[in-house]
């Protein structure tokens, strides 16, 4: 089977069976770190809410984990006057039960074509895109060929495909050495397309939070995480995350095509601009106990050697409206 068959198969069975986050789970994002990350993004939303004439306007989250996101970021839109009707998208059960606890008032959609589309869309996602299934080219002697997955015995492993792919591969990046893996997302490609079409005709802004690479790279990026630690891509098929670096080089283009403004920075960036270290002063002069772990929190999420740097923000506007805060 295809790389990318084998990604979404294992990747729907996990998320489907189990609340995947926290210490007791396999990974951490951002918004469990700590409250200030999302309150960013909600401040965010509402600082251009504000510029754009205050419309009434609608919050959406992409794969919303246990709704802490959405939880913080609307405490912060709240606190600007900015109180959105929500809407997330999320398709395992047990994640949409932990997001009712945290925002009872939610509207659950099993994909984005089911979105309202009578109004501007306010839509955040962190950590969604990494977790939809690649693709994966391979260079081989004959030129080349989709990655495939196969089994050798009781064990997966790769294998070549049989038919000549060199079509898809862009003409400058044909000429690679044997054994060079390119990867590529249609359904991150997708999405982007369709959000961009949405904010075009509904107004709008997007802003995209995952860890990748700005400019295009070859190499393979395919990984697995259980238990907070890093395993082999075909230890635990559906026990495991697979996630793989978003390429956002395309995706700027796509919604640059679409004829939408796009901005990017690194998290610790962007972060850092939004005035996380004088939330974070706040916070502590408030609760002088949790200084360290609010110092901690903040190094974690800007630091260039923890999430900072490995992180990208994308921000999608419509071309002639206000841009979004945070970006040089």
């Amino acid at each position: 089977m295809p790389v990318s068959r084998y990604m979404g198969e294992s990747n729907a069975l996990y998320y489907d069976s189990r609340d995947p986050l926290g210490s007791a789970g396999d990974f951490t994002t951002a918004p469990e770190i700590s409250q200030m990350f999302g309150e960013m993004v909600g401040l965010w939303f509402a600082d251009l809410w504000s510029r754009s004439g205050r419309p009434d306007a609608l919050y959406v989250e992409l794969g919303p984990g246990r709704g802490t996101l959405a939880r913080d970021a609307l405490r912060a839109m709240s606190s600007q006057g900015l109180r959105p009707p929500v809407h997330l998208v999320e398709g395992s059960q047990a994640l949409r039960d932990a997001q009712a606890d945290a925002v009872s008032q939610a509207r659950f959609h099993d994909s984005i074509e089911t979105l309202p589309d009578d109004r501007p869309l306010y839509l955040v996602a962190n950590e969604f895109l990494d977790a939809l299934p690649i693709r994966q080219l391979v260079m081989t002697k004959r030129g080349w060929r989709e990655r495939m997955v196969a089994l050798a015995g009781e064990d997966f492993v790769f294998a070549a495909g049989p038919n000549p792919m060199d079509d898809a591969v862009p003409e400058d990046r044909r000429s690679q050495p044997v054994g060079t893996v390119i990867e590529a997302c249609p359904g991150a490609a997708a999405t982007i397309e369709e959000i961009a079409r949405r904010i075009d005709i509904q107004g709008g802004a997007a802003l995209f939070i995952d860890y990748g690479y700005l400019l295009p790279q070859a190499g393979e990026t395919l990984q697995a995480v259980r238990a907070h630690q890093k395993v082999g891509v075909f230890d635990h098929p559906g026990e495991m995350d697979l996630t793989a670096l978003v390429d956002f080089s395309v995706l700027v283009d796509i919604a640059k095509r679409a004829g939408l403004a796009v901005e990017t920075a690194t998290q610790g960036q962007w972060l850092s601009a939004m005035g996380l270290s004088l939330r974070m002063q706040a916070l502590a002069q408030r609760s002088p106990d949790h200084a360290a772990q609010l110092k901690e929190a903040h190094d974690r999420l800007v630091g260039t050697d923890a999430m900072g740097s490995l992180f990208k923000v994308m921000a999608i506007t419509p071309a002639h409206s206000a841009r979004g805060a945070g970006f040089g």
